[in-house]
């Protein structure tokens, strides 16, 4: 199995397609930030929220969501919330990842009272993270052709669930405007309107929002509910990937391809798992796994993984060697390596890289072939032309790095 050092990693080009914001702010930001916006945390320094809050290990996957009330109750604000897409871009620059899709649920954040709505925090989000993109591409490195330009696309969240309250200000509202609607109508409606309003702004602004995500519990918000809000996103040509696969089974992504028309699925790690199976009319649940494995494998749908976050997140997986993501490989799956929460999992897209790359077998050129995934299976925000001639560009940087190296 070859070895990779961490300056090869470092150097290479990278993307990372799975980022949540919400998820991955810098932890010295986020003090500056609550004291700023008057939130309360835990603790006042770096070290005690490490203790308390952000942890390099987690009992289950409540302990893990339980980081983010504080990550959004600071991000209710403008200034904050441009901040964090700015250092998160410079974060990713300064490891050598080249492009991102940074997705986060906007409505978690909206607070009508404290006028912050919808339209306010995409352009917050995007003035951040395109400041960012200017001051990159404007270095010689980039002018010069000698790195790759650094490009990144957003990410809309619709909720698969949210309570009368407590999630935030703007469920809260809408539950109390819609008392007389069944919960499961009244998320509905919030999803259709996240998707909407991210078509609007692509279209009228200029917002390069990119996609469409689900996130939230699984088990029992199966991903057909939200059939009409992802045929909405398909029929403007908004692409489209689903949290499936993370915390249930093999029945989750299958829904996610055929319900909601999913180009890439995020996690996916339980689709290999039997055990996960719940529908008693599937009898063959090895048979189901590997169709389902070849289909995806064939219609060159992309998985995000983010091993260390399914560590984490799931204590059955006790050890890297135990994870799904061998089972990926064999099946010839297309597979991008993400961090999901670089603040909560304590974690960069070259850690990631590193954790994969000394636990699996992968060759040189497989090696390329996932970083080739990162760049050919994102939602870049331009034309398939423009995306082809980026990728290609990246990929012959690679091949530079992977020269100077030794390893051509």
């Amino acid at each position: 199995m070859p070895r990779y050092s961490a300056e090869f990693i470092k150097d290479m080009p990278k993307s990372d397609l799975h980022l949540h914001l919400d998820g991955s702010l810098r932890l010295e930001s986020l003090i500056e930030m609550a004291k700023r916006s008057d939130v309360k945390l835990p603790s006042a320094s770096v070290a005690g929220l490490k203790e308390l809050v952000f942890k390099d290990r987690y009992q289950n996957l409540g302990e893990y969501l339980h980081c983010f009330q504080y990550t959004c109750a600071v991000l209710r604000d403008l200034e904050n919330l441009e901040q964090a897409a700015y250092e998160l871009a410079l974060d990713n620059q300064a490891e050598g990842v080249n492009y991102i899709e940074v997705r986060f649920a906007p409505q978690l954040l909206i607070d009508l009272a404290r006028g912050i709505d919808f339209d306010q925090i995409m352009h917050a989000v995007n003035n951040g993270l395109k400041r960012a993109m200017q001051q990159y591409n404007a270095t010689e490195a980039v002018l010069s052709g000698q790195k790759p330009p650094f490009f990144y696309g957003i990410i809309n969240c619709a909720m698969r669930m949210f309570g009368n309250k407590g999630f935030s200000p703007y469920y809260t509202n809408l539950f109390q405007l819609m008392r007389d609607f069944a919960p499961m109508d009244v998320i509905k409606l919030a999803a259709m309107e996240l998707v909407r309003a991210s078509v609007r702004l692509r279209d009228e602004e200029g917002i390069p929002i990119v996609g469409l995500d689900l996130a939230g519990q699984e088990a029992g918000y199966p991903a057909g509910k939200f059939k009409e809000v992802y045929e909405y996103a398909h029929q403007h040509f908004l692409l489209k990937t689903l949290h499936a696969g993370e915390a249930y089974g093999a029945e989750s992504v299958f829904e996610a391809i055929t319900e909601c028309y999913a180009d890439r699925i995020g996690h996916g790690y339980s689709m290999f798992m039997p055990e996960m199976i719940k529908d008693p009319s599937i009898a063959d649940k090895a048979n189901y796994i590997s169709s389902l494995a070849s289909y995806i494998a064939d219609k060159r749908i992309a998985i995000e993984v983010c091993l260390t976050s399914n560590l984490q997140t799931n204590p059955a997986i006790t050890d890297i060697s135990q994870h799904k993501f061998k089972a990926m490989l064999e099946h010839r799956i297309a597979t991008v390596i993400c961090t999901d929460n670089r603040l909560v999992s304590n974690t960069t897209v070259s850690k990631e890289y590193q954790l994969a790359l000394d636990n699996f077998d992968v060759p040189l050129k497989r090696l390329k072939d996932m970083v080739a995934y990162g760049f050919k299976k994102s939602f870049f925000p331009g034309s398939y032309v423009e995306k082809r001639q980026y990728a290609k560009q990246c990929l012959e940087y690679f091949d530079r790095v992977a020269q100077r190296y030794g390893f051509i």
